[in-house]
């Protein structure tokens, strides 16, 4: 039945009226669940990554994830994602925007591995050894890596197994340092890094091989 007005007009009926009103709801953005999973997945593994416990952690409903995803697998499988491009194409894109040789690149690159970089890389790791799609997606991730450094070394060296050996030094000092508790006595952590990064990008040094 319509709703008419005084003057004699017929009105929007009252139900639409009502949803006209309303504001349309705030839903958490699909981003939000995919930082707050790697978050949880580099405290306690993907087995902590859990539908119940991120939307107490976001303070909202579960029902609000099933807006942006499927399942926990389709999480799973965007946060693998979002792992990949900003930890490669990103970082590449921007190493590469800021320009300078491979040597300023190399010590720039160092620098923006954090440690909680390092804590979703390292997790990512050991849900390798559980499941094969992940450790498929790992090797591909770490030849991508790789391939950027040999691009990088591969300006500063002629050798090609020389290339090889100093991007190899260079990627298990990046992820082995968060492992090493070892003081330098006077000397920081990152100074020490720095200097043994510039000695493997110095262009023609002596031969690691």
């Amino acid at each position: 039945m319509e709703a008419r007005h005084g003057c004699g007009g017929v009105s929007t009926p009252r139900g639409m009226r009502w949803r006209q009103t309303m504001a349309a709801p705030t839903r958490t953005p699909r981003s939000t669940w995919i930082e707050a999973g790697l978050r949880a997945l580099a405290a306690g593994g993907p087995d902590a990554v859990r539908i119940e416990p991120l939307a107490q952690v976001l303070g909202v409903t579960r029902g609000g994830f099933y807006w942006h995803f499927a399942d926990r697998r389709a999480l799973l499988d965007e946060m693998l994602d979002t792992w990949e491009r900003t930890t490669i194409d990103e970082v590449i894109e921007r190493i590469d925007r800021e320009g300078g040789d491979a040597e300023a690149k190399l010590l720039r690159l160092a620098g923006l591995v954090s440690s909680g970089v390092v804590a979703v890389d390292l997790a990512v790791r050991d849900w390798a050894r559980r499941e094969q799609a992940v450790a498929e997606r790992l090797q591909r991730i770490d030849n991508r890596r790789m391939d950027y450094l040999r691009s990088l070394f591969g300006a500063l060296c002629p050798d090609a197994d020389e290339v090889e050996a100093r991007c190899l030094l260079y990627y298990s000092l990046l992820i082995g340092n968060h492992f090493i508790a070892a003081s330098h006595g006077a000397r920081s952590r990152p100074d020490v890094t720095q200097v043994a990064i510039r000695r493997l990008a110095v262009p023609g040094g002596p031969a690691l091989l």
